[in-house]
């Protein structure tokens, strides 16, 4: 079934597909099922490619399976849902003939005969979750449909079924202000920019960047119809937002005996109202939200509400009256959800749980606590989201929130990481833990209501081979061999597993692979006499990356191996500017010392014209996205200067933060910022860096990069030459 385009079509026309999957017979389901996994082979390998699969639908209660087999030359896939079907069609793909979906591109290599194959595999998992609130800020704030149908499409063949999506969630907050009887002035004004909508979410901000112009929540309609039609065809379940309290001051205008309780974030002076857990009006506007979303979108499964992330809740201080009101917050949040959809479950996503200290420096969410706020809530209507458990093992070095939270008290949860915090590109983590940590929580005796498995990055499009690995997961309850998954990765991703190869991520495993680092920046990123170094740096590392390079002329044909070469060759020369950026503060004589901060803005300028090959890791993608959305040329302005204050200045304590190693902001913001600090450090003048950078982000960013002819080997060359 091919979307059909229905944002100005009357209301019954947009439920159709609802409508379709609710009422068709088994023998249409199963056409539905096998036409939709078929679409996403079309689209994502070709008509021709596509032709060499069979899909086959067989019914079954049990938790998301699939088979494959070959036949008369076609590959065989039989699977009890469209997203099993997808997955096994992408297992064949990658394992039998080592070809590979990417975010950097595919490598499709299906021989005109096929390789026998022969697996039948079920998910221990009836949930495979996929995104983070915020990655809806570092990442697709500003994308189309043409780039999500593709982000769809990998979720499809990487056999996600759960993704976390903004849902429209501001056009429809907007309406029901609105409807409430705020003005669209005092309605508008609620909200932030729409890169920093995730955090105007979640109640951190109030209307820092915003608002965005009205023409934005139409398109935010528009795109979020044709995303939800096309979960629906392959059987998603989308996580949406919720209302989860937060209201604009204005509300006081209607409401003058309303009350109103504040709460700040992240060093910005705008504080945020959140109603109080006994207010009549929480439970009126929570109601009225889902109302409405639901004329619009269909009924909805899973709504997220977060009140309190990374925030103090304002409780009393005698210990059993806070229990009380936080039972009482709890059942607030998931009292309009309930009554306007008795079928919904509250979504809670479970970041803040470890994370959030008190003034004190003690554990505010207590098992105590966390338990008293789940007390109202049935089994079955909620599900927590256990979002980095890498965190607790690896960073923080604590128990595990579904230790410490016995379970997490009968609730369902989904087991989760999170590889990334704010799209940094640098790479990033323990390669060994993510192969075998999720098999500690399915052995687990008390591990509860343990529905699904996911991975919720901040951003993505980075760090590919863990993605990669994680996905796996969601499809085995057994430790990963990496020796020979990485060996099958590299022969799907470059199509050779050369022995530089081979001991260049031997070398990566005990190196960048084998560290974890929540916030890996480099000391360039910041700026001038602020910020440290955080990017992981060894000679282990140095000399993986030297093996990977001397491996150009044996698979010199695969343009995958040339994007992961230049990621690793502008992480090595990363840290050879941030050497040379501390070799110059410590350096005493002025002359030595300006001479090494310029060999460092050299180096930064390199490293810019080194990723402008790469497909992803580019400021002019960012911007082109950004631009789109605007219908005039002051609109396409606002829209840039938004996005690319997410990635620099972000706002209140947060500068930096994102910290993007990209072509084009390297060498126009970076390097240029260290360039101007320099000139005026030479010339005894003060430079205006906070009205520098504003002027920047305000400005029309215009690519004038080069690219290198042959990046590969101008990075052996920058290499030797240091």
């Amino acid at each position: 079934m091919k979307y059909i385009n229905t944002f100005n079509y009357p209301i019954y026309i947009k439920v159709i597909v609802i409508v379709f999957l609710s009422s068709c017979t088994p023998q249409q389901r199963t056409s539905y099922q096998v036409e939709s996994a078929y679409d996403v082979l079309q689209r994502t390998l070709g008509q021709e490619q596509a032709s060499k699969f069979v899909l086959k639908f067989e019914e079954s209660d049990a938790l998301d399976t699939y088979a494959i087999s070959v036949k008369d030359n076609k590959a065989i896939i039989t699977g009890n849902s469209a997203i099993a079907l997808t997955r096994g069609a992408y297992d064949y793909l990658r394992n039998a003939t080592h070809s590979i979906i990417s975010w950097s591109g595919n490598r499709i290599n299906i021989p005109s005969q096929l390789p026998q194959y022969e697996k039948r595999v079920s998910t221990p998992f009836k949930y495979r979750y996929y995104l983070n609130t915020v990655t809806h800020g570092y990442t697709t704030p500003y994308w189309d449909w043409s780039r999500w149908e593709k982000e769809i499409d990998w979720m499809a063949m990487h056999g996600m079924n759960m993704p976390l999506i903004a849902g429209a969630h501001e056009a429809i907050l907007l309406r029901t202000f609105k409807k409430m009887g705020l003005t669209d002035k005092e309605a508008l004004d609620y909200f932030s920019g729409p890169a920093h909508f995730p955090w105007n979410r979640m109640g951190n901000i109030g209307s820092w960047d915003g608002p965005p112009p009205a023409s934005f929540f139409d398109k935010q309609i528009e795109l979020a119809h044709k995303m939800q039609n096309r979960m629906k065809e392959l059987g998603m379940h989308p996580i949406i937002h919720a209302f989860a309290g937060f209201v604009p001051k204005a509300i006081e205008r209607l409401y003058p005996n309303e009350e109103l309780r504040e709460l700040g974030w992240g060093g910005f002076n705008e504080k945020v109202q959140i109603l109080s857990p006994k207010s009549d009006l929480f439970t009126k506007i929570g109601k009225l939200y889902i109302e409405e979303w639901e004329k619009e979108f269909g009924k909805g499964e899973f709504y997220l509400a977060d009140s309190f992330n990374e925030m103090d809740v304002p409780l009393s201080d005698d210990p059993e009256v806070a229990k009380q009101e936080l039972a009482d917050y709890g059942d607030i949040v998931y009292k309009p959800i309930a009554e306007a959809n008795p079928d919904a479950v509250w979504v809670m996503q479970g970041w803040t749980f470890p994370y959030h200290r008190d003034k004190d420096g003690k554990l505010f969410w207590t098992p105590e606590r966390l338990q008293a706020m789940m007390s109202k809530i049935p089994d079955d209507k909620l599900l927590i989201l256990d979002m980095a458990n890498e965190y607790n093992a690896l960073f923080w070095k604590i128990d595990y929130s579904w230790e410490m939270y016995k379970g997490f008290f009968g609730k369902q949860w989904i087991y989760s990481f999170i590889p990334n915090m704010g799209g940094k590109v640098p790479i990033n983590g323990v390669l060994d833990f993510y192969a075998t940590a999720p098999k500690e929580a399915l052995a687990y005796k008390d591990k509860g209501n343990l529905v699904g498995f996911g991975f919720a990055p901040e951003g993505i499009e980075n760090n590919e081979i863990i993605y990669e690995l994680l996905s796996d997961w969601g499809w085995r309850d057994t430790p990963i061999n990496l020796d020979t998954w990485i060996e099958d990765y590299c022969l799907a991703r470059y199509g050779g597993y050369p022995d530089e190869i081979k001991e260049a991520y031997n070398l990566l495993r005990k190196s960048a692979l084998g560290t974890f680092t929540d916030h890996p920046r480099f000391k360039y990123q910041f700026r001038p006499g602020s910020g440290y170094p955080s990017v992981h740096k060894s000679e282990d590392f140095e000399k993986a990356v030297k093996l990977f390079l001397s491996a150009n002329e044996s698979i010199m044909q695969s343009d995958l191996y040339t994007f992961d070469a230049i990621e690793l060759g502008a992480q090595y020369i990363g840290l050879e500017i941030d050497s040379l950026l501390t070799k110059a503060e410590k350096e005493e004589d002025k002359s030595i010392k300006y001479k090494t901060y310029q060999k460092a803005i050299d180096l930064m300028l390199e490293v810019d014209k080194l990723l402008a090959s790469h497909p992803n890791h580019k400021l002019e993608n960012w911007v082109a996205l950004a631009r789109g959305f605007g219908d005039t040329e002051a609109d396409k302005n606002y829209y840039e200067s938004n996005a690319k204050r997410l990635n620099t200045t972000w706002g209140g304590g947060v500068n930096e933060y994102a910290a993007r190693t990209w072509s084009g902001l390297i060498g126009t913001y970076y390097a240029q910022r260290w360039q101007l600090w320099l000139d005026a450090q030479k010339e005894n003048k003060t430079f205006k860096i906070l009205e520098w950078e504003e002027n920047w982000i305000k400005s029309s960013y215009n690519n004038l990069v080069i690219p290198f002819g042959n990046p590969v080997n101008a990075l052996e060359e920058i290499i030797e030459k240091r």
